[in-house]
């Protein structure tokens, strides 16, 4: 998903130059394909992702497009106040990219562990929380926010993630996007665990249906009432805390939309997700994945 991200940037900063691009001392072998053809709308500035976001809102103010990018929790959890109140509370036009949501960087240990991200963020007035699934959505998504102006987040993988959607599969901003249809029970995903399910429902000849949400803040409710209506269950799966994540913001979606007599009755709820503890172990993404029982 990072090549598909960067090589996405640097076609959109071929003719507009108003793309900006901040890292937080990484992203070598990604970065340096931006790097090279704009030295001069590109900085690195070291192991300070308070001070980059800070760098990012002033260059925003300036008119820039401004794009932030280092691993899951530092340009996030570290940053948590200067995203509210320097980057949100001035609506400033900046992108916050994370390379590594998850389990990704696993093996490193729960330093690098980015599975609370998503809660904490979407509370944040003004912002938007996106998670592609695969390289074709983080591709797509990417040039949405090349030429958005609103504050937003951009939880993306590590590396050599698969393609799940057909080269020619297009969707529009805010869309729940439909991988197969299904009867009974539709389960949708969030983020890199899109590829996990449609395997496990093909594999095991399951009659689900499969749908991909990148788009958590702002949830699409005509989407999501369309789903409850065809339904009479929906499990929700996620590589990130099961409090305040994604799987609650279908939960209140859902609920809103009783509340507003926009869908009759509430589908059956099951929420797969990171249970409340520290996963205080490293391995790879599948094995931390299964500790925390990330299974349909």
């Amino acid at each position: 998903m990072r090549t598909a991200f960067i090589k996405q940037l640097v076609e959109a900063a071929k003719t507009n130059n108003k793309i900006f691009l901040l890292v937080g001392d990484l992203g070598y072998s990604v970065v340096e394909l931006f790097a090279q053809q704009f030295p001069d709308r590109f900085l690195n500035v070291g192991i300070a992702e308070q001070n980059m976001t800070g760098i990012a809102v002033g260059l925003a103010m300036e008119g820039y497009n401004v794009f932030t990018y280092s691993i899951g929790n530092f340009p996030t959890l570290r940053c948590m106040e200067q995203i509210r109140y320097d980057m949100c509370y001035h609506n400033a036009n900046v992108k916050v990219v994370a390379v590594g949501g998850g389990y990704a960087y696993g093996a490193l240990g729960t330093s690098h562990h980015t599975t609370e991200e998503l809660g904490m963020l979407r509370t944040i007035p003004n912002l938007n929380v996106l998670a592609p699934a695969d390289p074709l959505e983080a591709q797509i998504i990417t040039k949405m926010l090349c030429n958005n102006n609103e504050p937003s987040y951009l939880r993306l993988g590590k590396a050599g993630e698969p393609m799940v959607h057909s080269k020619d599969k297009t969707f529009s901003w805010g869309n729940i996007i439909e991988v197969f249809q299904g009867k009974g029970t539709a389960v949708l995903s969030t983020g890199s665990m899109l590829k996990y399910a449609s395997d496990y429902i093909q594999k095991e000849k399951k009659e689900y249906g499969l749908y991909s949400v990148p788009f958590i803040k702002p949830l699409n409710l005509v989407d999501l009432a369309t789903i409850a209506s065809k339904y009479t269950s929906i499990i929700t799966i996620e590589e990130h805390q099961r409090s305040g994540g994604f799987g609650s913001a279908i939960l209140e979606g859902l609920h809103d939309l009783l509340e507003q007599e926009k869908i009759a009755t509430l589908p059956k709820i099951k929420r797969l997700a990171i249970p409340d503890r520290f996963i205080g172990v490293a391995g790879t993404q599948d094995y931390l994945r299964k500790i925390a029982g990330l299974q349909l």
